[in-house]
């Protein structure tokens, strides 16, 4: 828990099935202090854009622009060890936007208990 909101947000992934469309991976962002999910991204596919986009809907909400460096100066953002939140891609475009990445501890998935509870995983 941070004492502000836009401190400290986390994401995490989730899947799930539907009838229809068959397996969809269900991607958040929430914010450590309100616990508001400030971004959730459904997909067919987990890449690393996919990951990406509830980051991305967080900080075009609650802090203006995408395009512009460093827009989001001052937020962590706290994530498991997975390969799309680890990949360069990812790091590079939050690090573009002023993020600070704060992996949690490998095997430790209480390190990203918010966004884990968010999703009840």
């Amino acid at each position: 828990m941070t004492e502000w909101v836009d401190q400290v947000w986390g994401t995490d992934m989730t899947e799930t099935f539907t009838a229809a469309e068959g397996r969809a991976y269900v991607f958040v962002a929430v914010d450590h202090c309100s616990g508001e999910f400030v971004g959730i991204h459904a997909a067919s596919g987990a890449s690393r854009w996919e990951a990406l986009e509830p980051v991305k809907q967080g900080i075009a909400k609650h802090f203006g622009a995408l395009d512009m460096a460093g827009v989001a100066t001052g937020l962590t953002l706290r994530h498991d060890h997975g390969s799309n939140y680890m990949s360069g891609d990812f790091q590079h475009e939050i690090r573009f936007l002023g993020v600070i990445s704060s992996p949690a501890f490998v095997c430790q998935p209480e390190g990203n208990g918010m966004a884990e509870r968010a999703i009840r995983t």
